[in-house]
């Protein structure tokens, strides 16, 4: 697979160089060069197809300069072996897309397995080794544990807000035979964004010790999201005949973006319907309008290897072809202030609960009003996080608690002998050194 710069087209990189070395020179965000033609598994995918084996197909036509079939399929059953999203029907016209039955629950969990997964692979045959820096919130932490613990040549170094050091099984850990190592920062979630800003932007650091980052600036990150949308249309496509809309949070455009990389692929889809944000919203005319892309790319500051923005990776599909901004994503305003009394309307309705990042999807589908229309459409909502995140929240809105999951259990359990360092580069640099050991 031949990726480019989003800022540099002319610059052809390998998928093993975009995915160990993920942010390119120029401060853009790397892209496939060509549209992935995967049309013909739209139509050999069914519904008896399981994610493990729809995942191993598509990674073989994705990567298949970098992988053989063989291995493209023990990629996808190490990652997904026992885990797969699901597929409810809600009503005729309604289907619900739930992204949270992966190891922690966590929506992350999917694209962390897969890369992960690939990572692996890749510095398996290249005879390489790396380390994956992460910040350890409770459920970013977990989720990337749950992925990279068993990890023979990726070594992962979360950093962990003060507060924030539980939820990491003990045999994840380095100390007990696992590739996890955990840290405790004195400082906040701004604090440790800032720290590995500082160490990931310095390129000599990158180098020497194979740094790389999980998060979606990484396009092996990002990819595996176009795998949801090849699984929900094998799980109802024998069965509707009408367009095809995907309602979704924005957050920060990955799953949009992917959906897009999804539907340039060949896959059958009629549009995305999202909560508007002020960087993508709507026009006087009612139309979808994207504001960063007044700002010319020479005039913006180089991506964020610590809070990444999918947005300059939409504006180039945008770019090529104004039009499809306009006939493909429907942006609708759903004020925050709502999201519980349509989490209530959800469970209601539908006897679902949802977290606050679906119940915005959920809000900007009622306003596209195909939900009302009497017509073929399809609408599927995806669901991101286990409603057991926000019990408060769900309870307050629902009257009742959702369940928690098991895995769930250990969320709050402290780390045991967790190193505590100060919020400062030269001590990530020791922990480096240290890893290297």
């Amino acid at each position: 697979m031949d990726l480019v710069s989003t800022r540099n087209n002319n610059k052809i990189v390998s998928f093993y160089e975009a995915v160990t070395n993920c942010m390119p020179a120029d401060g853009g965000l790397y892209i496939p060069k060509e549209a992935l033609d995967l049309s013909d598994w739209t139509y050999h995918l069914n519904e008896t197809s399981s994610f493990t084996s729809i995942t191993g197909a598509l990674t073989s036509a994705i990567l298949r300069e970098e992988f053989s079939p063989a291995v493209s399929e023990r990629i996808a059953v190490s990652a997904f072996g026992n885990y797969s999203p699901r597929v409810r029907q809600l009503d005729e016209r309604l289907f619900l897309l739930d992204l949270f039955h992966g190891p922690t629950g966590c929506h992350r969990d999917f694209g962390f397995l897969w890369f992960a997964s690939v990572l692996e692979h890749i510095l398996t045959i290249t005879d390489k080794k790396a380390i994956v820096l992460g910040t350890g919130t409770k459920k970013n932490g977990q989720s990337m544990a749950a992925a990279f613990w068993n990890k023979k040549r990726v070594k992962t170094l979360l950093i962990h807000p003060k507060g924030y050091a539980s939820g990491i099984p003990e045999e994840y850990l380095a100390e007990n035979g696992g590739s996890i190592y955990s840290v405790e920062c004195e400082g906040d979630v701004k604090d440790v964004e800032n720290l590995k800003r500082s160490v990931y932007l310095d390129r000599n650091l990158v180098e020497k010790y194979g740094l790389t980052l999980a998060n979606t600036v990484n396009i092996g990150r990002l990819l595996p999201q176009i795998f949801f949308y090849f699984y929900a249309f094998t799980r109802f496509k024998k069965h509707i005949f009408g367009e095809i809309y995907y309602a979704l949070h924005s957050g920060n455009y990955g799953n949009l973006a992917a959906g897009l990389f999804a539907w340039k692929s060949g896959l059958s889809l009629n549009g995305f319907i999202t909560d508007s944000t002020p960087e993508l919203s709507v026009n006087k005319d009612g139309d979808c309008f994207c504001k960063t892309m007044e700002i010319p790319l020479s005039q913006r500051s180089a991506a964020d290897p610590v809070s990444p923005s999918n947005i300059e990776r939409l504006e180039q599909i945008f770019e090529i072809s104004p039009a499809i901004m306009k006939a493909l994503i429907f942006p609708k305003q759903v004020d925050p202030k709502d999201y519980k009394e349509l989490i209530r309307k959800a469970y209601q309705r539908y006897g679902i609960m949802i977290d606050t990042s679906t119940a915005a999807a959920y809000g900007a589908a009622i306003k596209s009003k195909i939900l009302k229309n009497k017509g073929p459409e399809t609408l599927v909502l995806i669901s991101k996080d286990h409603p057991a995140f926000e019990a408060d929240i769900i309870e307050e809105a629902c009257g009742e608690k959702p369940n928690q999951p098991e895995y769930m259990s250990g969320l709050d359990k402290p780390i045991k002998n967790i190193k505590k360092i100060q919020a400062s580069k030269k001590e990530i640099e020791n922990m480096l050194e240290y890893m290297e050991r």
